[in-house]
């Protein structure tokens, strides 16, 4: 194989759009060029100026008066003028995102190409800014994007601090902390594997597991059909971080589903309210904290009888006994301060005997417990 000439000449910048077959340059600060089949296409003036272009899915020119233009690749008409410095911009294969880095941050916006059509067909919503609804901002972060890449709807990176993260849906995933500089050179599927390069020309692979990435697009489009589809292609190693995502998402069900963390799975079963699930957990579990919050979800619900059975586990005498005296229950009065006795909680056995008129038991207990004086006072 051998690398041929197909086009030549003078460009201060040149950028490709998603089609191979199609590319810009920058010819000055005022001129841009489009070029169709190696062909020049179209030579326009971006109205401000241009100091700087960016390919993808829509043209995008960078001028320090107005700062970021997006513009239509076939018609050259505005599509959205944004008031921002940026230093690199990454599209999404399908054009449905974009991630603009600035010198300190980063912002990830949506494209809806569905309603830049309607605004042009319908004439509303245009501006001498573009189109109000071209985009919709997802999230902002706080960090230097240094080299990038679109997988699906995940934008992976590499940061200022040499860390490689991947952001979806709100979430920032690092996939690893690099000792050194590298450089994104771009992931294989197949493989499941990411490759960096650094300035020495070694290059690095990490694991990123495609069904994992598969997952969290699915789930960012709304598509549970092909999300559960994937789900059992993920090991279940990994099944945890993915229902992390998914209770981020507001998915708190379906996390509750995936997870395999059982500390993950009683936070998402108290706060879904399921009881059963709750109390299954606790048992294998067999942890007091436990018990005293399956309780109380019990008692929110009104099953008394599971509330009683998770407080006598969480060994919750109080519990017990304001149980026993809202409803009355003289035999289960009795009964807490048995068990209360049994398990030191002294103070609680003799209210309970107290209660149920049993001043016996009560003066034995003082004197048990080597309380004369009170024995005493309470014998008068």
């Amino acid at each position: 194989m051998a690398l041929r000439n197909k086009a030549f000449g003078p460009a201060l910048e040149f950028v490709w759009a998603l089609d191979s077959s199609e590319y810009a340059i920058r010819e000055s600060n005022f001129s841009v060029k489009l070029f169709k089949n190696f062909k020049e296409k179209k030579a326009f003036k971006p109205d401000f100026g241009c100091e700087g272009i960016y390919g993808g899915y829509l043209l995008g020119c960078r001028s320090s008066t107005t700062g970021l233009a997006f513009y239509d690749w076939e018609t050259q008409e505005l599509v959205r003028r944004i008031e921002i410095q940026p230093r690199l911009v990454f599209w999404s294969e399908n054009g449905d995102y974009v991630c603009i880095a600035t010198d300190t941050n980063y912002f990830i916006l949506k494209y809806s190409a569905e309603a830049v059509a309607n605004a042009r067909e319908k004439k509303e919503g245009v501006t001498e800014d573009g189109i109000e609804d071209a985009f919709d901002l997802v999230g902002e972060v706080q960090e230097v994007v240094k080299t990038g890449k679109w997988v699906g709807d995940c934008f992976i990176y590499t940061n200022s601090v040499n860390r490689l993260n991947y952001y979806v849906g709100g979430e920032i995933v690092t996939i690893a902390h690099l000792d050194r500089t590298l450089y994104l050179l771009g992931y294989i599927p197949k493989e499941n594997r990411l490759y960096l390069g650094d300035k020495e020309l070694n290059v690095v692979s990490y694991e990123l597991l495609v069904s994992v990435l598969e997952y969290q697009t699915a789930v960012m489009r709304r598509d549970f059909n092909t999300a559960d589809r994937v789900l059992p292609t993920i090991p279940p190693a990994h099944r945890t971080r993915v229902a992390h995502f998914l209770e981020k998402q507001g998915f708190k069900k379906q996390a509750l589903a995936v997870s395999t963390d059982p500390e993950h799975k009683f936070d998402l079963a108290l706060s879904l309210g399921e009881l059963d699930v709750c109390h299954q957990l606790a048992v294998e579990a067999g942890s007091e904290h436990k018990w005293r919050l399956v309780a109380d979800l019990a008692q929110q619900r009104g099953d008394l009888q599971m509330a009683q059975t998770c407080l006598l586990r969480a060994h919750d005498y109080p519990g017990l006994l304001l149980q026993a005296t809202a409803t009355g229950n003289a035999s289960f009065i009795q009964e807490v301060g048995k068990e209360a006795e049994g398990q030191g909680r002294n103070n609680v056995a003799f209210l309970s005997h107290f209660l149920t008129g049993n001043l016996k038991e009560c003066l034995e207990l003082l004197i048990k417990t080597n309380r004369i004086p009170e024995a005493a006072f309470f014998a008068r």
